[in-house]
C-alpha cells in the first residue's frame, strides 16, 4: 500500500472555494495510486466561526475560568467540524472516506493539556480503514492521554500530527498544504525579491521555523527528521510542487546541476528585549545559577544567551521583559535593559567551517549603518541582534549580500 499524508491548514478549509481546491488535490493523488491520510486543522483564522482562536475568545467572553482539561474538550471541536465537512464533500464526489479523531487514529499523549507531547502513535485503526476506504481523514492538533482524556498539541499541532502519522505509517511523503507556495528565502512581505526554494534540509527548515518562519512548525520537522520522512510544503491554491524538505541525498530527484550553497534563507524574530546582568561580589557562577534558575521558575523563555566571566547577556520577549526585570531586581541584581530589539538569522547548511560568512554579515550591516548588538552561531545559523527599527533594512541587506534573489 502506497501511503501519502496530506495536511490542510485553516486557510485551506476556510471557504467553499478553498475546500474545492482541497478535494482536487485529494483526487489527483488518488489517481496516481496513493491511499491517503488527510490531516485537517480547524477552519479559518481568528474571527471565523470554528477557528481555534475564535473558540478561545468564546472562553474569555464567558468567564475565562474554564479548566485546561475542559478547554481542550472545547478546542477539539474545530477540527472535528473540518473533518466531517470534508468527508461530506468527498462522499459527494464518490470518494470513500472515514473520519477518525486523533485518539481513534492512535495518538497517545501526556496530560499537559493545551500543549501535550506525543508519547506514541499506534495507527492500527488508520491502516484497517485504509484497506477499504480511499481516504482516512484525521483531526489534527489532538490526541488522548493514557487516562482517556482528550488533549491538544499546542500551536502548530496539526503539522505535528501529520508528520507523526507519516512516520508511524511509513508514508512515502507528507504534503503540508498552506496559503503560500512553498518556503521562500525570506518573508516576502518584507523582502520583495524573496525567491521560492526547491529544497531545504531538515536542519535548515527547522532553524528557519525556530527563527520566525511560520510555514511549518519546528516540532513537526524534528519528527520528520528523526524518521527520515520527506515533507513537501505546498500551496493549496496551485499545483506547484512547492519545497521538498528531506535529507540532502534526497535532493537528487528534485533538480539536476544543484549548486552547493552556503546560505539558504534569512529569518527573524521581532519584539525581543536584551537583558545584561553583570557579576557583583557573589561572582559569575553564582550569578549564572541564580539568573537562569529564576527565569525558569517564573516560566520566562530565554534566548540568544552569551555567558562570560563578567556576567550574562540574553534576550526575552518584550511581553516578558517587565516580569524578568522584576525577578532580577528581587534577587539584588541591577540589570541593563534594551527594549525593542529584533533577532535576524542567516541560515544555511553550508555555513559550518566556511570562512568569511560572518565578515559578509558585518559588511552588509555596516554598509547600511546598522549596529550589531549581539551575535552567536551554530553549525547552520548565525544570529545577530539589532534594533527593531533596523530589522527590515537588515533583512534586505543580508538577502542581497548573499545573492538569495538570484
Amino acid at each position: 500500500m502506497r501511503i501519502m499524508v496530506q495536511k490542510f491548514g485553516g486557510t485551506s478549509l476556510a471557504t467553499a472555494e478553498a475546500r474545492e481546491h482541497v478535494v482536487r488535490h485529494i483526487r489527483r493523488e488518488l489517481e496516481t495510486g496513493y491511499r491517503l491520510v488527510v490531516v485537517v486543522s480547524a477552519m479559518g483564522r481568528k474571527g471565523d466561526p470554528y477557528a481555534t482562536d475564535t473558540l478561545l475568545e468564546w472562553v474569555a467572553e464567558n468567564g475565562g475560568d474554564l479548566p485546561v482539561r475542559e478547554k481542550d474538550l472545547l478546542l477539539i471541536c474545530g477540527e472535528i467540524i473540518s473533518a466531517t465537512t470534508l468527508c461530506g464533500l468527498l462522499e459527494r464526489e464518490s470518494i470513500s472516506s472515514v473520519v477518525l479523531t486523533g485518539a481513534q487514529a492512535g495518538f497517545r499523549t501526556d496530560e499537559q493539556f493545551g500543549n501535550a507531547r506525543i508519547l506514541d502513535v499506534v495507527p492500527a485503526r488508520v491502516l484497517d480503514e485504509l484497506s477499504s476506504k480511499d481516504v482516512v481523514i484525521v483531526t489534527g492538533f489532538q490526541g488522548q492521554s493514557l487516562n482517556g482524556d482528550f488533549t491538544t498539541l499546542g500551536r502548530g499541532g496539526s503539522d505535528t500530527s501529520a508528520t507523526a502519522l507519516g512516520a508511524a505509517l511509513h508514508a512515502e511523503i507528507v504534503d503540508i498544504y498552506t496559503d503560500v507556495n512553498g518556503i521562500l528565502t525570506a518573508d516576502p512581505r518584507i523582502v520583495e525579491d524573496a525567491k521560492p526554494l526547491s529544497y531545504v534540509s531538515y536542519a535548515e527548515i527547522c532553524n528557519m521555523a525556530h527563527q520566525g518562519a511560520k510555514v511549518i512548525h519546528p516540532r513537526a520537522v524534528e519528527i520528520a527528521m528523526q524518521s527520515s520522512v520527506p515533507v513537501r510544503v505546498r500551496s493549496t491554491f496551485s499545483d506547484n510542487v512547492g519545497t521538498l524538505v528531506a535529507n540532502p541525498e534526497g535532493f537528487k530527484d528534485v533538480q539536476t546541476g544543484i549548486v552547493d550553497r552556503f546560505v539558504t534563507g534569512i529569518a527573524y524574530v521581532s519584539n525581543v528585549t536584551q537583558i545584561t546582568v553583570e557579576a557583583g561580589e557573589q561572582g559569575p557562577h553564582h550569578l549564572q545559577l541564580d539568573v537562569f534558575k529564576a527565569m525558569a521558575e517564573n516560566s520566562i523563555s530565554v534566548d540568544f544567551i552569551n555567558v562570560t566571566p563578567a556576567g550574562a547577556v540574553y534576550t526575552v520577549f518584550d511581553s516578558d521583559s517587565i516580569k524578568a526585570v522584576a525577578v532580577l531586581e528581587e534577587l539584588g541584581f541591577k540589570p541593563k535593559v534594551l527594549n525593542g530589539c529584533a533577532k535576524v538569522s542567516v541560515i544555511g547548511g553550508g555555513i559550518n567551517g566556511v570562512p568569511g560568512i560572518m565578515a559578509k554579515i558585518v559588511e552588509a550591516l555596516t554598509e547600511h549603518h546598522i549596529q550589531i548588538l549581539q551575535s552567536a552561531d551554530s553549525n547552520t545559523t548565525i544570529w545577530v541582534l539589532v534594533h527593531k527599527e533596523d530589522m527590515v533594512q537588515a533583512l534586505r541587506a543580508l538577502h542581497t549580500k548573499f545573492e538569495l534573489h538570484r
